[in-house]
């Protein structure tokens, strides 16, 4: 299974490694496919680089050691979701036929899309029968 890893979801594992959220990547990458789309990642250093600039490092350590598919974020004027800076990566999602977008953004989660299906940590886990 192909799994887009949302932003919010890097920055949590990143500044919180210990956590449920770092916990179900983990699982992610020794179980499914990560996919990491060219904005989040642009997103994830620009965040950082605002609210914890000393994390930068651990950025590029993890990104180097995290096996992921990188997908081009996709452009173009389809309006599926409210927030307009979300709408390229779930173009890219949608095109790249990922099967899960794994989230903790609201406008991701209250899509009513068959596929990709958007879950929360703990949706995706109860999804894979695992308890952490």
């Amino acid at each position: 299974m192909r799994v887009l890893v949302d932003t919010n979801i890097l920055i949590s594992t990143i500044l919180f490694p210990h956590t449920k959220v770092a916990k179900a990547l983990l699982y992610i990458t020794e179980h499914h496919d990560v996919v990491l789309c060219d904005r989040n990642i642009y997103e994830l250093r620009e965040v950082l680089n605002r609210k914890k600039p000393d994390k930068l490092p651990d950025v590029e350590v993890f990104l180097a050691e995290l096996s992921y598919e990188l997908i081009p974020a996709a452009y173009h004027a389809e309006k599926l979701i409210r927030d307009v800076k979300d709408q390229p990566i779930l173009n890219a999602a949608i095109i790249s036929n990922v099967d899960i977008i794994l989230t903790g953004d609201k406008d991701f989660l209250c899509l009513e899309i068959e596929h990709p299906k958007c879950m929360n940590v703990a949706d995706f886990l109860e999804h894979e029968g695992i308890e952490l």
